[in-house]
C-alpha cells in the first residue's frame, strides 16, 4: 500500500490519471471522496511513486507540460534518490511550437511536432493528470484543479504558458484568428485554401504583430498562397524583428520583398470587424478589408489563482536567481509566466530559454531536497533560428551565420535533435530525411 496524495474526485467520477502510457479511471484506484488515496498492486503506479521519506510522499507537481515543465518532469525522473512526480497538463499532446509553420505548409506531419504525452512519458514513471490547476494555496502546500481535486505538494514547478492577448482592442477577440495551438492551424488552412480557389485574386491576410511569429507565418503564408492573395504585415513599430539579430533581421526583410509582403510599419489596430480592420498609422486612419486577420501581436501569461498572492512584474511571478518564487523557495516558475529583474541579462521568452530553464529548475529542486546553496540560472545564448518560407530560413548564432535552403535543413535537423524523446527524434528525422 502506498499514500500519494489527497484528491477530492469531480462529481461525474470520470477523472483520469494518465500513467504515462495508459488511461485509469480514479475510481479504480482511488477511494472516498477527501480521503487520502491508496493504491493497491497497481506495479506501473508503485513504481512511478518512489518513496521519497523527506517529502512524506508528497510529489514534486508540474503543472504544465510546454517545453520547461515537460523538461522539469524528465530531468527529475533521472534524478537518484527519484522523488515522487506528477505532471498536471489539460492536453493530450505536447506541441513543439517552433515548428508550427511547417505542420501548417504541410512539410511536416502532426505526429512530428505534437507526440502524445502518452509516448513521451513511457518508461519514465511520471503520471500525467489531464486536467487544469485553478488555485494553488502556497502556505498549505496544496492545490486544486478544475475538477474539484485537492492535491497536496512537496515542491512545485509552474510552467502554465502563455495566451495571446488582444489588448481589449475592439472585434479582437470576435474575429481574430491565432496562431498558438493545433486547434489553430485547420480554420488557417481552411482560409488558405478558399483563397487559392477563388477566381477573383483580390483578397487579402493580414497578420497583426511583425516579431518572430508574424514575419515567419507572413512568408510561410505568402507561399502557401502563391499570388491567390495579398499578404499584409502590421507592426506597432518602426522596424520589423526588433528584438532579432542583425543579419537575421535583414534576410526576413529580403524574403518578405521577395513574396511581396506588404508592411505597415508605426501602425496600431484600432477595431476589427469579420472583413475590415481599423488602422492608425502615424495619426492617419485607414481601413483594410481583409479575409482573414491572424494575431500574432503579443502574449499574456495563464495563471492560476495564488493565495498569498505573490509580487508580481506586468503580470509575471517574480522569481529569483535560482528560478524559485520569492515568496516560497518551494515553487519554482518557469517560462512566459516568469519575471526576473535583471536588466543586463534578461531572460528571453522563447522555447531555447525555457528548455534550459527547465534543466536548471530540476537542479534547484533537488539542492532543496539536500540542504544545499541553490545554483544561479544562467541563460546561454545559442542563436536564433528563423523559418522563412517552404524550404527557406536563416540562423545566427554560434560562430555562424547561414541563410537559404541549407539553413532550414540545419534548423529543421537541430529542433528534431531537441525533441523531447529520443526515439521520436529518430523517427521524425528519418521521416524528413526520406522524403527530402
Amino acid at each position: 500500500m502506498l499514500e500519494f496524495c489527497r484528491l477530492s474526485l469531480g462529481a461525474s467520477g470520470n477523472d483520469r490519471l494518465i500513467l504515462g502510457g495508459g488511461h485509469i479511471p480514479h475510481l479504480s484506484i482511488f477511494q472516498r471522496r477527501g480521503a487520502w488515496c491508496h493504491v493497491y498492486g497497481f506495479k506501473t503506479i508503485s513504481e512511478v511513486l518512489t518513496s521519497d521519506t523527506t517529502m512524506h510522499n508528497d510529489p514534486i507537481i508540474v503543472v504544465g507540460g510546454g517545453f520547461a515543465g515537460l523538461t522539469t518532469a524528465l530531468a527529475l525522473s533521472n534524478q537518484r534518490p527519484r522523488p515522487p512526480l506528477l505532471l498536471i497538463e489539460p492536453r493530450q499532446q505536447f506541441l513543439f511550437l517552433p515548428l508550427l509553420y511547417e505542420l501548417l505548409s504541410g512539410e511536416m506531419k502532426s505526429w512530428e511536432i505534437a507526440p502524445s504525452y502518452d509516448s513521451l512519458l513511457q518508461g519514465r514513471r511520471i503520471p500525467h493528470l489531464d486536467d487544469r490547476v485553478t488555485s494553488i494555496n502556497t502556505e498549505q502546500k496544496s492545490l486544486q484543479t478544475s475538477r474539484g481535486q485537492v492535491l497536496n505538494y512537496s515542491q512545485l514547478v509552474l510552467a502554465t504558458g502563455s495566451e495571446p492577448d488582444d489588448f481589449g482592442i475592439a472585434g479582437v477577440k470576435e474575429h481574430a484568428l491565432t496562431f498558438h495551438s493545433l486547434l489553430d492551424i485547420p480554420p488557417l488552412k481552411e482560409r488558405v485554401h478558399s483563397l487559392c480557389n477563388r477566381a477573383a485574386k483580390d483578397g487579402a491576410l493580414v497578420i497583426v504583430g511583425a516579431g518572430a511569429t508574424g514575419v515567419e507565418l507572413a512568408c510561410k503564408l505568402s507561399d502557401m498562397l502563391k499570388g491567390s492573395a495579398a499578404v499584409h504585415l502590421v507592426e506597432l513599430g518602426d522596424s520589423i524583428l526588433s528584438r532579432s539579430r542583425a543579419f537575421n533581421r535583414e534576410q526576413a526583410q529580403k524574403a518578405l520583398d521577395q513574396r511581396g509582403v506588404h508592411r505597415h510599419l508605426n501602425t496600431r489596430v484600432t477595431s476589427l470587424s469579420a472583413n475590415a480592420v481599423q488602422l492608425l498609422t502615424n495619426d492617419l486612419p485607414q481601413s483594410l478589408n481583409h479575409d482573414g486577420l491572424i494575431w500574432t501581436a503579443g502574449t499574456k501569461p495563464v495563471l492560476p489563482t495564488l493565495s498569498p498572492n505573490p509580487t508580481r512584474e506586468r503580470g509575471l511571478l517574480c522569481v529569483d536567481d535560482g528560478l524559485q518564487l520569492t515568496t516560497d523557495p518551494n515553487v519554482v516558475v518557469l517560462g512566459d509566466v516568469a519575471s526576473h529583474n535583471d536588466a543586463d541579462a534578461p531572460w528571453p521568452r522563447s522555447a531555447q530559454s525555457a528548455l534550459q530553464q527547465g534543466a536548471a529548475a530540476a537542479r534547484t529542486l533537488q539542492a532543496i531536497r539536500r540542504g544545499q546553496a541553490v545554483p544561479s540560472f544562467q541563460f546561454q545564448d545559442l542563436g536564433e533560428m528563423l523559418s522563412l518560407g517552404m524550404g527557406d530560413a536563416s540562423i545566427t548564432g554560434m560562430g555562424l551565420t547561414l541563410a537559404g535552403p541549407l539553413a532550414y535543413r540545419m534548423r529543421r535537423l537541430t529542433y528534431l535533435a531537441r525533441m523531447p524523446g529520443l526515439s521520436l527524434s529518430l523517427r521524425s528525422a528519418g521521416a524528413w530525411l526520406v522524403h527530402s
